[in-house]
């Protein structure tokens, strides 16, 4: 029996009915590599069932404390339910991309069921008219509790139900775990006591190596040597959330993204996503008339896991908050400006301590968290009160090497994660051999439209592509493609006399046609 941290716990206090807090892997593969060009349901049933078995995270369930008194634990069974957590379902005809997004967004709507272990995992058949991958395609959805697992340890429990090569044998796994005894009511009581009259000695240890650290970051931010996110502007994702999601996602060349990195010194492919993204941002927005003059803000996860925690699930996260710079409309002068604000957060980051947020998880009063939660979404205090973020961007970092399940080439992944209130929009970034993902999670009611934040995301690449790598050979545009540029002056001056009808329409007018998708093998 082990007792959640606080930051994990915390994932469990601000869940409420419109608003799980689960992450999700989807990942397409193709049968062609599969013995006999096949994989049946069964074979992934056994072989996912098999290599998972032993990973704590996926065979503990949740004991809550009596009266909320203390954070929950988790009790560990030794096994779980193969056929309740791995399910099928299929696609109808002609089963493309956009009926995917929306059976995605529909399973990651639902919220996990707290009296099994926290996952469930999704076969999803019919594949058959994806642009860009063979006919006959499966995909896999992986959903997780963010209280069991953070992107890192996500990614590691993906490892473990791959292999390196389709005609790789995995020998049945024979793991002995002794189950966890059921604590009583007594006992747990009896747990939230103890830890209660040890929380001030902890408080005062953590504080001890902290504040000094406190101090100096005052300092540094007096004179000037260190600077923090100004204002944070109001837009529309950051109000509160429905119970309905959305899901998109762009698939990009990595050998382009890393091209546009070397052009600018010093930038990383972090930069890269965070500059799309803005420019993604200030696309939508501007196509429904509600841009701000201030640059918006995201908030960016920091793995500080180190060597001796991996494979321990659970959440080892800090966070920065990062501008991305939606107030400038040259692609290469907001990577240029996202880049110094990206160094600038890790330096005040860094400054504060990367563990700090975690080290001060641990005293989160459980049930005065939870009420507030729900407390907050039922009023809707989240619009009464000015936003620390206005998006999540999360990245998560694949490998590089082909994966297979049961035979079946894995082609692509991508992921989603919890939207809350105040924070309507989650974006994933990923990479996985040679192949570069940006996904968009959102709220239904703040974004109706998600294919069309998909052509902005498609758009914003493509500008700062053009703005950054030097080609031998100018690419030549068509007529087609020269009007929207002649136009942009005049749906600029429109836009403040009238919101626009059509943001697909108006996207098409300031920028160019979203490049097709590439052939997998």
């Amino acid at each position: 029996m082990q007792q959640l941290s606080g930051l994990d716990a915390s994932f469990l206090y601000l869940e409420t009915p419109n608003s799980p807090m689960h992450i999700s892997g989807l990942y397409i593969y193709t049968q062609e590599t599969a013995p006999e060009g096949k994989v049946r349901f069964k074979q992934i049933l056994e072989g996912t069932a098999n290599r998972v078995k032993g990973i704590p995270s996926l065979t503990r369930r949740l004991k809550e404390v009596p009266l909320g008194l203390d954070h929950p634990y988790w009790i560990d069974e030794g096994d779980f339910d193969p056929e309740f957590h791995i399910r099928h379902v299929a696609l109808p005809a002609p089963g493309d991309w956009r009926q995917l997004c929306i059976l995605i967004s529909r399973i990651h709507a639902r919220p996990l069921d707290r009296s099994r272990p926290l996952w469930e995992m999704y076969v999803i058949e019919g594949l058959d008219n994806l642009e860009g991958y063979p006919k006959g395609c499966f995909a896999l959805f992986s959903k997780m509790h963010h209280a069991a697992v953070d992107g890192a340890s996500g990614m590691e429990i993906t490892a473990a139900i791959h292999d390196l090569s389709a005609d790789a044998k995995v020998e049945p796994k024979t793991v002995i775990t002794r189950p966890d005894r059921d604590p009583s009511t007594l006992g747990l009581l009896t747990r939230a006591q103890i830890n209660g009259l040890r929380q001030p000695l902890r408080f005062i240890s953590v504080a001890r190596n902290t504040v000094p650290g406190f101090a100096k970051v005052f300092m540094q931010l007096r004179r000037g040597d260190l600077q923090r996110v100004g204002t944070v502007p109001r837009v529309r994702f950051n109000g509160t959330v429905s119970a309905y999601r959305v899901f998109n996602a762009v698939s990009l060349p990595l050998e382009e993204i890393k091209g546009i990195k070397n052009a600018i010194p010093g930038a990383t492919v972090n930069d890269v996503a965070l500059t799309i993204v803005g420019g993604a941002m200030r696309k939508y927005l501007e196509a429904h008339s509600e841009l701000p003059d201030e640059s918006l803000v995201a908030m960016a996860p920091v793995n500080v896991r180190d060597t001796k925690e991996k494979g321990t699930g659970g959440n080892i996260v800090s966070t920065m908050a990062v501008q991305i710079r939606s107030d400038i409309a040259s692609a290469r002068e907001r990577l240029i400006a996202v880049h110094e604000g990206t160094r600038t957060a890790k330096e005040y980051t860094n400054a504060v301590g990367a563990k700090t947020m975690t080290d001060y998880s641990q005293f989160i009063p459980s049930t005065l968290t939870a009420q507030a939660a729900r407390l907050a979404s039922r009023w809707g205090l989240v619009n009464q009160i000015n936003p620390i973020y206005n998006c999540v961007i999360t990245n998560v970092p694949g490998p590089q090497v082909p994966l297979y399940n049961t035979g079946a080439r894995m082609l692509s992944n991508f992921g989603t994660g919890p939207v809350a209130d105040g924070v309507g929009l989650f974006h994933v970034i990923s990479s996985y051999c040679g192949e570069f993902t940006i996904s968009a999670t959102s709220c239904r009611e703040m974004m109706p439209d998600p294919d069309f934040y998909r052509k902005c995301l498609m758009a914003s690449f493509e500008e700062l592509r053009d703005a950054t790598i030097v080609k031998a050979t100018p690419k030549r545009r068509s007529k087609a493609k020269d009007k929207p540029v002649a136009k942009r002056k005049t749906a600029a001056k429109s836009r403040a006399k009238a919101k626009p009808k059509n943001p697909a329409k108006t996207l098409a007018k300031n920028s160019a046609k979203a490049a097709p998708a590439r052939k997998r093998a």
